[in-house]
């Protein structure tokens, strides 16, 4: 194959060194040294993940979590055109700015579906087995081909912005990756299993709506708390989804991990633990209240998980 998971890795781990050699460089950071080592080693984690042993990997998280916790992980300062360029700059652009980011979704739909199986010579041009995945690297990288061929600007400074995007954003970029690695380690852990204990004990599951509205409601609750549906899947489908609803009332696996996620989504709509959806656009916008994405999204969030409940009720038969 052509365009494979572990190429894309490649390319983020690089993309990670490179923001981690910068931020060593740059003699006016308030904590250059630590942020630097912070991103050189979400770089290894990239780049050798799969030859370290899995103790080493996750000594690597711990000290990256201690790192971000002290607080040693600073924005740097970042040289910005002036505010009558950048005016300028978007005036004589126009919409076209959207371009580049549209790109992004078309490359994937098209990877996915329509390019899923063709070939140059003996090499697939996907790799079959992570297929949006590597569709949507391949979009990120036409994407920022569009952006300098539209702009004029060079790659270089397409490094320098991604430098400045992950600065603003900080540790907050490693919480999807975090989140789903501890979802990993509670399952492992029997979490699920103490989840299945208590909800059959506590909870009146001999009625399907009950069942189905507990799956649905724990979904989005444990999304709060951990801040990542992919972190709350594992323990409330292996805890409720699999050993209730499937195997005592016979729900369609793929209904109800789907329907489940959804409702895992409504969590993330409601939670400052999803600190790079709902804390860090605040941050970038420069909005007074670090909550304002939360509050906005609160009315969409809770009719959503309803409907996912009614959804589910009434789907979830083979």
């Amino acid at each position: 194959m052509i365009f494979s998971l572990q190429f894309l890795y490649v390319l983020v781990g690089l993309l990670l060194g490179t923001v981690a050699l910068l931020t060593l460089l740059d003699k006016d950071h308030p904590r250059r040294f630590t942020s630097a080592l912070f991103w050189g080693l979400y770089a290894f984690i990239y780049l050798a993940g799969d030859v370290i042993p899995a103790a080493a990997a996750g000594a690597i998280m711990i000290a990256m979590a201690l790192l971000a916790g002290c607080g040693l992980v600073r924005q740097g300062k970042h040289g910005t055109l002036d505010e009558a360029t950048r005016r300028a700059s978007a005036a004589r652009l126009g919409h076209q700015l959207f371009l580049p980011a549209l790109v992004i979704p078309v490359v994937t739909v098209l990877g996915a579906t329509v390019l899923k199986e063709v070939r140059i010579g003996d090499w697939l041009l996907f790799d079959q087995s992570h297929l949006t995945l590597a569709s949507l690297g391949l979009g990120s990288l036409l994407a920022i081909g569009a952006a300098c061929w539209l702009t004029k600007a060079t790659p270089v400074q397409g490094v320098r912005e991604a430098r400045r995007l992950v600065d603003a954003m900080s540790w907050a970029v490693t919480l999807p990756h975090m989140l789903a690695v501890l979802g990993l380690l509670f399952t492992e852990a029997g979490v699920g299993k103490a989840v299945a204990q208590v909800s059959t004990s506590w909870f009146d599951v001999d009625s399907r709506f009950a069942a189905v509205a507990l799956y649905c409601i724990a979904m989005a609750v444990f999304t709060i708390i951990m801040g990542n549906g992919f972190a709350a899947f594992p323990v409330i489908a292996g805890g409720i989804g699999i050993p209730v609803l499937v195997k005592v009332y016979g729900a369609d696996p793929a209904i109800m991990a789907a329907i489940g996620m959804f409702s895992a989504y409504c969590g993330t709509l409601m939670t400052p633990m999803a600190a790079n959806f709902n804390i860090v656009p605040a941050a970038l916008l420069e909005l007074p209240d670090k909550n304002a994405v939360i509050k906005a999204q609160i009315p969409t969030a809770l009719p959503l998980l309803a409907a996912n409940i009614v959804l589910l009720y009434f789907l979830m038969k083979p």
